[in-house]
């Protein structure tokens, strides 16, 4: 994120870069890229001319999640025909879950995502409230040892909460935001107590996941490279003074030696890494496994679902899901750098960063890259809550694209990226094209 990170700071828009509070109205916010109704007392009214969506998303995120259906599929038949005497009994869930993301996506993509400002403050506040809740006697209970869901509703919302706030609250910020008393310290207030909430589930991965999305934007709207580094060397040493679980500190012992404990703590990374070496180059094939079922593989349609993956189609299939996780972090970045402003800039980064650096986490977890962390492979894993949201997630992202603005050699803002002696951002002032009066001046 490094060159997209520079590259975006330097042409990002700061049509919204005025008093924290202000929305923008959407009809004005893009560049170049409006037109006026025809005829009528609405001669003067602009609305923007949107375009077909980013179809390497659509169909990236389209094409992971059938292959996560088919795998759940794949995966768990055979233990719920056992315990439920029913093959359907998991996969049917997710086929429902599926279409209702679709759903959401579709709605999502068609929305104006500027109207999300309105509502980003309050969904915050619901987010951190739901996080708050799980600690509630009564209302969460505990999944894997952590805390991680409600009775009364799933927590998934908050890291999407999270991204839209922190969007909106940086584009407001500007130029400001490279300041300390004006954005490292407010960053932090803001984004502290969710981080912490999460942590104190316990839940290590999901940490890791908003920790790392949330400092991805911070860097790209303009943080200074020295305090995004101490921040970042004081969250390490905070969490070793907090103190991990003793199951997390069991977790990293046996990331080093999973074979020091091969029928306890070092299972799931054994038998991981068994299904991928039994998938070879082409895979034993569909239905063929070997380890699913959980029958060998816990989890096995769930956060170990990659190794599946491995198992039945290889190296080969596994490469596949990698590369439709690397299209959709192409196409996001692109999306970034052409967005028609600088809130939808960061929200597309956020966005991008959250689902990446979770597929990147989930699919480490299971070569043995990383210690095991228990989080959901995106679009692929079982689960309904983190299934529709982040299909919610991509229609957002869609909905982004469908404004994107082609950079022209005109527009490009290269050099205002480069020289920060004083330490801050540099955004450049807006650059608005004359619009013709009349359609006579348009030709």
């Amino acid at each position: 994120m490094g060159v997209a990170g520079r590259s975006l700071r330097g042409r990002a828009a700061t049509l919204d870069a005025g008093s924290p509070g202000t929305v923008d109205a959407p009809a004005f916010e893009v560049r170049g890229h409006v037109r006026r109704r025809a005829g009528g007392a609405h001669a003067n009214v602009l609305r923007r001319d949107r375009h077909q969506p980013d179809w390497t998303i659509l169909i990236a995120v389209i094409a992971l999640s059938a292959i996560g259906i088919l795998m759940v599929y794949s995966s768990s038949a055979m233990r719920a025909y056992i315990q439920q005497d029913d093959t359907l009994a998991i996969v049917g869930p997710q086929i429902l879950w599926a279409a209702l993301g679709v759903l959401a996506m579709l709605v999502t993509m068609r929305l104006d995502y500027r109207w999300l400002r309105l509502v980003s403050l309050p969904a915050y506040l619901a987010a951190v409230a739901l996080l708050v809740l799980v600690f509630v006697p009564g209302l969460g209970r505990v999944v894997g040892g952590s805390a991680r869901w409600l009775v009364i509703g799933p927590l998934e919302i908050a890291k999407l909460a999270l991204v839209v706030y922190l969007a909106h609250w940086m584009a407001s910020r500007g130029t400001r935001i490279g300041g300390l008393r004006s954005g490292t310290i407010p960053f932090l207030l803001i984004t502290l107590p969710a981080i912490l909430l999460v942590f104190r589930e316990p839940d290590l991965g999901t940490t890791i996941v908003i920790t790392g999305t949330v400092f991805t934007m911070f860097f790209v709207a303009g943080a200074s490279l020295l305090k995004f580094g101490a921040i970042g060397i004081a969250g390490v040493l905070a969490t070793l003074v907090v103190g991990l679980r003793e199951y997390q500190l069991v977790r990293i012992r046996t990331f080093l030696d999973p074979w020091q404990d091969p029928l306890g703590a070092g299972f799931h990374t054994i038998q991981g890494l068994l299904a991928l070496g039994l998938g070879g180059i082409m895979g034993t094939g569909l239905g063929e496994s070997k380890l699913a079922g959980g029958l060998y593989l816990p989890n096995a349609w769930n956060d170990f679902i990659f190794a599946i993956i491995g198992e039945e189609f290889g190296f080969v299939g596994a490469g596949g899901i990698v590369l439709l996780f690397g299209l959709i972090a192409y196409a996001g970045i692109r999306t970034a750098l052409r967005a028609p402003d600088t809130f939808g800039a960061l929200l597309a980064v956020g966005i991008t960063a959250w689902i990446c650096i979770q597929a990147f986490i989930n699919i480490g977890v299971v070569v043995a890259l990383l210690p095991v962390t228990g989080i959901t492979l995106p679009f692929i894993s079982a689960g309904g809550s983190s299934l529709i949201i982040s299909f919610a997630a991509a229609g957002i992202l869609l909905s982004i694209s469908r404004e994107t603005v082609e950079r022209t050699k005109q527009e490009t803002d290269a050099p205002a990226d480069r020289g920060r002696g004083n330490g801050r951002p540099h955004l450049p002032g807006p650059r608005r094209r004359g619009l013709p009066s009349s359609p006579a001046e348009s030709t």
